[in-house]
């Protein structure tokens, strides 16, 4: 087991280390529009000034709105194109129709897609180039092959002369004589590109790139870009190992993951003994560290964007606060790698996640999402300001771009609502808000439960309201046993007459064997886990229908049976319940709340005697049996239980006060 999980975390740390960015990208940590935090830069040397990214984008917009195109004329075209048209013997109709022709070509004839383009205006005139000159033409008067064809059939009024204009099939032979020359346009503008976009100077060996405390602008950025892009050339020559800067990653990765693992090991035992949740511990930090480089990588400050109160949210949901905030403050360690001011990440995302989980404890609404999210956003913005304050003595730092980032970040929390069904899908989990809505009466199976099994619906109530009562004093989880208290009976509705909570005045067991009896009522375990099945209820819940009576018995009909047969040596296994017996403290409280709901209406009297003796005796029975061997129940936790059952009951057993009957006042017979 121990081997497995070492595999998971390493497989984790490999994805990790493999998408960082490399260190020497970091030797300096800046940000555009944001103070330079170092000493005076001075240039160790020369380094050539390139146009800042504002100003290439700008010349590049600028140069492709001003682009003239270039064409080139084919003047031969026209005298191919009358040399195909069909002889004419005896006539000068061939002669005529190319003059036509010769006229439409002289204004200039271009292809569908330019004509289209001159047509919405975007291209009013190119560029002709002949002999390697270029001269620049205007393309009001060019036309396309298909607008010179009607145009020919238009004005042709000649029968004779349209019959052999039909005839000759010009839709197909007609062709643009200017065309576009696509090599001489991209030559053309990468060399006016590369013109515009020229380096703007050189900073000279001992000049200042930046001063401390300066604000880094969009040409300083690009500057110090510039120089440590020569200072990794200059590494590079210098045959400086960039293996040991990846084993320096790999060792900070591999030693957060260590350190979390050993959190899981000695204070999570839930996740630590359970696979699937110390993979989705580990699948999270990974999936969202991924999410803050992708995002770093096409945005400024992108990391920031990305939405890590997610992360405590979901294991705040599915384990405890506790976790939630080490597991965050984990995936928060390993992103700061990737931003520019290590310490300012960390102190915002410790300020959040601690206000995110402390904010929402439990989840039950969808509600508490929203105010979560709010809370986040307002714990962003005062970390925010602080910083500023703290860093430079004044607010005038603080930016509406860093301040709307944050703001998104903290909007997109609320996401965490819809991943958590995804993650109760994947990984089996079940969160509070599940469970909430399956201890909904007006779902369906409980609907069916009510309608058809009236007795059992309201045992279940009540074993719920109990087991509740127990589970909150003991401090185990309450919405699980309350949705399972719900749901464990629901195997009767296969045959709801067969319990004595839906029975009126006739038992059919009178006329059945008990063997058959105690097959029926075993089953209602087995046909409630189908039940389950085909409702897709969670294996939470499912345990509690598969462990309430654990491997005991139907004793009943175990000692009729026996009774009817003394001198018989009886097999136990067709009176006893498949099990298992209850795994953990949740199915154990059900297993002795149904037990002892069921037994207290059989009471003749409710006193507190009376009911404290019957919650002992069927718990400790039970334990005698060995029933709650496999739970991790503590015997002070059966001491409370005892108690909280005791009490429950006693208020529900409660005597009421006897109302006196209002004597009927006497009537005056009236005079006669």
């Amino acid at each position: 087991m121990l081997l497995k999980k070492i595999l998971i975390a390493l497989a984790a740390t490999l994805i990790i280390v493999y998408f960082y960015p490399h260190p020497e990208a970091n030797r300096y940590n800046y940000e555009e529009g944001r103070p330079w935090n170092y000493s005076k830069l001075i240039a160790p040397f020369d380094i050539p000034v390139h146009p800042d990214s504002a100003t290439i984008i700008a010349a590049r917009d600028s140069l492709s709105a001003r682009f003239v195109p270039i064409f080139e004329l084919n003047q031969l075209i026209i005298d191919t194109i009358v040399s195909r048209l069909p002889e004419a013997p005896g006539t000068n109709l061939q002669r005529r129709l190319g003059a036509e022709l010769r006229k439409i070509y002289s204004s200039g004839m271009v292809d569908m897609r330019t004509r289209e383009e001159i047509e919405q205006g975007r291209l009013p005139k190119v560029r002709i180039l002949n002999k390697n000159v270029l001269s620049e033409m205007s393309t009001s008067a060019f036309t396309s092959p298909r607008d010179a064809y009607v145009y020919l059939d238009s004005v042709i009024t000649d029968p004779e002369l349209h019959q052999y204009f039909l005839r000759s099939n010009l839709q197909n032979l007609l062709l643009p004589n200017y065309t576009r020359n696509e090599e001489e346009c991209r030559r053309n503008y990468e060399y006016e590109y590369l013109t515009i976009t020229a380096d703007r100077g050189i900073i000279l060996q001992g000049q200042t790139i930046i001063d401390k405390g300066a604000i880094v602008s969009s040409q300083d950025f690009t500057n110090l870009r510039t120089f440590e892009a020569m200072l990794d050339q200059m590494s590079n020559k210098q045959n400086q190992s960039r293996w040991l800067m990846l084993l320096g990653q790999f060792l900070y990765v591999a030693m957060l993951m260590a350190l979390l693992m050993l959190y899981i090991y000695f204070f999570c035992d839930n996740i630590y003994n359970n696979q699937m949740a110390f993979i989705f511990i580990y699948s999270l930090i990974t999936l969202f560290f991924l999410v803050g480089v992708g995002l770093n990588y096409f945005v400024a400050q992108g990391v920031y964007l990305a939405p890590m109160m997610i992360v405590a949210i979901l294991v705040l949901v599915f384990f405890d606060g506790r976790t939630a905030l080490f597991t965050t403050g984990t995936l928060a360690l390993i992103c700061a790698g990737v931003t520019a001011f290590a310490l300012e990440f960390l102190f915002l995302q410790f300020c959040a996640a601690t206000a995110a989980v402390f904010s929402l404890r439990e989840l039950s609404r969808r509600s508490q999402l929203l105010r979560t999210s709010g809370v986040v956003a307002l714990a962003y913005l005062l970390a925010y300001v602080a910083l500023e304050l703290l860093m430079n003595g004044s607010v005038e730092g603080c930016t509406w771009r860093m301040a709307a980032i944050l703001s998104v970040n903290a909007a997109l929390t609320s996401m965490a609502y819809i991943m958590m069904f995804a993650v109760e899908r994947i990984f089996g989990f079940v969160s509070v808000v599940t469970l909430v809505e399956l201890a909904d009466i007006n779902a369906p199976l409980l609907m069916r439960l009510s309608n058809e099994c009236p007795g059992t619906f309201q045992h279940s109530i009540a074993v719920s309201n109990l087991a509740c009562d127990a589970a909150q004093r003991i401090g185990a989880n309450v919405q699980l046993v309350r949705a399972g208290a719900l749901y464990h009976d629901i195997g009767k509705i296969a045959n709801p007459a067969f319990f004595t909570e839906n029975q009126h005045g006739v038992n059919p067991h009178d006329a059945l064997s008990p063997e058959r009896s105690a097959s029926i009522v075993v089953n209602h375990v087995k046909d409630g886990l189908q039940m389950a099945e085909r409702a897709r209820l969670p294996e939470s819940i499912r345990q509690f229908i598969r462990e309430h009576h654990g491997a005991g018995m139907a004793k009943y009909f175990y000692i009729t049976y026996c009774k009817a047969h003394p001198e018989e040596d009886v097999d136990k296994t067709p009176f006893s319940y498949p099990g298992p017996n209850p795994q953990s403290r949740e199915t154990s409280i059900l297993m002795m709340a149904d037990a002892v709901e069921a037994a207290s209406r059989s009471l003749k009297e409710h006193t507190r005697e009376d009911i404290a003796a019957l919650v002992n005796r069927l718990i400790d029975g039970q334990i005698a049996e060995g029933l709650h061997n496999s739970s991790t129940l503590r015997f002070r936790d059966i001491e409370t239980i005892k108690e909280a059952f005791i009490k429950r009951l006693m208020t529900i057993y409660h005597s009421r006060i006897a109302y006196p009957v209002a004597n009927k006042p006497h009537t005056q017979p009236m005079a006669q």
